[in-house]
């Protein structure tokens, strides 16, 4: 599968990121559209990953600026984890495990095949602080290598005021829980 978009694709798109942009300056102070605009027109393999974000149900938005890179932070912003990645375990180790009623996929291939990563439990805290997401969802989170070891993934989600971050069988998959991703651009 080619991922590349049309120009009209394009040009959809771009609307829609503008727009979002536009209507959330909270979470990107002191950034110009005109610089994030140019940079993306630079990168069509990341507008396809955008794409696919926005498809997906992420509501993609600039989130800040990666000072060591010299670019922008895009991110979920939708308010409950996408509805087009949920019902995944967490990753391929996890769904071939699987002998019975097995998900369509796992969190981590279909992060991969974007072209996106999954947050980790520092970068879904600082998301949070942007504004509160997964009220009623819950998100994969990039776990670390000692946890998955054992069998382990971690998720979060925010409850009663705050950000928590659980722990659930790697396997395990529900409507409700999907993963955020993010891209730098």
């Amino acid at each position: 599968m080619k991922k590349a978009l049309t120009e009209g694709e394009k040009k959809h798109l771009v609307t829609i990121l503008k727009s979002r942009f536009d209507e959330n300056k909270h979470r990107h102070k002191n950034i110009s559209w005109n610089d994030v605009e140019a940079r993306l027109l630079k990168q069509p393999e990341k507008l396809w990953s955008l794409n696919e974000m926005e498809k997906s149900g992420g509501e993609p938005d600039v989130i800040g600026l990666d000072k060591k890179a010299n670019a922008f932070i895009y991110c979920d912003c939708a308010a409950e984890s996408p509805k087009g990645r949920r019902s995944l375990c967490y990753d391929e180790d996890a769904l071939q495990s699987r002998k019975e009623h097995k998900p369509k996929d796992s969190a981590m291939n279909m992060a991969k095949w974007m072209g996106v990563e999954m947050l980790d439990e520092k970068q879904y805290v600082e998301l949070q602080s942007i504004e509160n997401f997964d009220l009623k969802t819950s998100s994969w989170l990039r776990t670390p290598e000692e946890i998955r070891e054992l069998g382990g993934a971690v998720f979060g989600d925010f409850r009663f005021g705050r950000v928590f971050i659980y722990h659930n069988g790697a396997e395990s998959y529900y409507a409700a829980r999907g993963f955020r991703a993010r891209l730098i651009i």
